[in-house]
């Protein structure tokens, strides 16, 4: 009965992810056609059979049998079905008003995404911005390959594998795509400059490497006040930013913990920064087998106002789609496992449901990503998505005339084969990652 309820909240969580990325990203393209004049004959979500839908005006809207899509579908978008003396079919339009109708799907996509995460920002959550993070070591876990090779806290990373690197967004795609193979590290500490060789472990579901035990220095900020607990009664709320401990300042988590864990039974002035104002909180950790708790769960949280939370919201989507193309560009050259970067429609249903079971913000943040990740791939030059279309139309606007009707068909071919492997590819992966560890291949 449980696995029916939860496959059920998976699968309702995905379709809700799902349904809304693929209507905006049509919308797009049928309001900027409507705009043009272009007719607009379907609307569609969905391929293959149609189950549901109504006539409005002249475009026909419609659900589809297989909901992994959609289509809009215009009149005159086909050379043999066009019109000459119709100005309303497609083709008859001007090559940059046909790439804008393309274009805006995956515009509408980005669109879609920069609100998401504004709205994931001004509610507050839990999200670290790596590419804003410099490579500076918090904390390193005992015993791991980074403990081994004598790494500290306070250590800042200059380059890893020979490539410098100016943030964790470096290290971290760097150090996993290398699991189970030696990493070298330069280091400054203090004034000298040491190196080092971590070797991260295999995260077997992913193909990837973790971190080799090494921590990036976060600034503290509190997500979660247990109730009942000291922090509760002080006044302490998610998104407090901890600066400093009786006027001493606190550069991370551990420094926090330190300055807390000696003084259970005491008073402590926590200076902190709640929506960019200082304050001073007064409290008294409880003592804990010794210790002084407060009674809260530190990490990284970021909540802002409508206006900050928009530009945020923007700033985030840049920094997603600048990681998509690093990521490509680490499975292209072999530093990274495609099986573990690429997701596919049972891997995105999976963490759809994951995502919902932790709270809806977290499964409007995963849409956002997909709806950014969407936007990308429909831009790729591959014939037949948004991309190649508009590739075939510079291409025709640079040489001043038509490609011959042949020679799109033989591209449209080409195309719907390349995305056909490429759904077997990412399938195939999405199976593979969530079968069971006896039954996979060596298991």
């Amino acid at each position: 009965m449980h696995f029916l309820t939860s496959s059920l909240y998976t699968l309702l969580s995905f379709a809700f992810a799902l349904g809304v990325i693929i209507v905006v990203h049509e919308a797009g393209h049928l309001l900027v056609a409507k705009a043009f004049g272009v007719r607009v004959m379907t609307f569609s979500v969905g391929f293959g059979k149609r189950l549901w839908g109504f006539q409005r005006g002249e475009t026909e809207y419609r659900v589809s049998a297989v909901p992994l899509g959609g289509y809009v579908r215009l009149g005159g978008e086909s050379p043999e079905d066009v019109d000459p003396s119709d100005p309303r079919e497609f083709l008859n339009k001007p090559r940059w008003q046909r790439v804008l109708v393309y274009l805006a799907g995956p515009a509408a996509n980005v669109v879609l995404a920069i609100l998401v995460f504004s709205v994931v920002f001004m509610v507050g959550i839990e999200v670290m911005s790596f590419p804003d993070m410099p490579p500076l070591i918090g904390g390193v876990e005992a015993s791991s390959s980074a403990a081994q090779a004598g790494l500290q806290r306070g250590d800042r990373i200059l380059s890893v594998n020979g490539e410098k690197v100016e943030s964790w967004q470096d290290v971290l795609l760097t150090v996993m795509g290398s699991p189970g193979r030696p990493v070298a590290l330069a280091i400054q500490r203090g004034q000298q400059t040491l190196h080092a060789s971590v070797t991260p472990k295999l995260v077997p579901r992913y193909e990837v490497g973790d971190l080799a035990g090494m921590m990036p220095m976060v600034r503290p900020q509190v997500i979660e006040i247990v109730k009942g607990q000291p922090a509760e009664a002080a006044g302490f709320r998610p998104g407090d930013e901890i600066r400093a401990v009786d006027g001493k300042p606190v550069i991370d988590s551990q420094a926090f913990v330190d300055a807390i864990s000696p003084r259970a039974g005491q008073r402590v002035d926590v200076q902190v920064l709640r929506d960019g104002r200082p304050l001073t909180l007064t409290v008294m950790p409880r003592n804990d087998n010794g210790s002084g708790r407060i009674g809260v769960k530190i990490g990284f949280y970021q909540r802002f106002g409508p206006s900050r939370a928009f530009v945020e919201g923007a700033r985030y989507s840049a920094q997603t789609v600048e990681q998509i193309f690093q990521i490509l560009g680490k499975i292209f050259t072999r530093q990274l496992s495609a099986k573990g970067a690429l997701a596919g429609p049972i891997e995105i249903a999976k963490q759809s449901g994951e995502a919902a079971r932790i709270g809806f913000k977290y499964l409007l943040q995963l849409m956002g990503f997909i709806s950014i990740s969407i936007a990308v791939m429909n831009l790729m030059p591959i014939p037949i998505l948004d991309g190649g279309q508009i590739f075939i139309l510079m291409v025709e606007g640079v040489i001043r005339r038509d490609l011959s009707l042949r020679l799109k068909e033989i591209i449209s071919q080409v195309g719907f084969v390349m995305i056909l492997l490429l759904m077997f590819v990412v399938i195939y992966f999405d199976v593979m990652k969530n079968l069971p560890a006896s039954l996979k291949p060596g298991g």
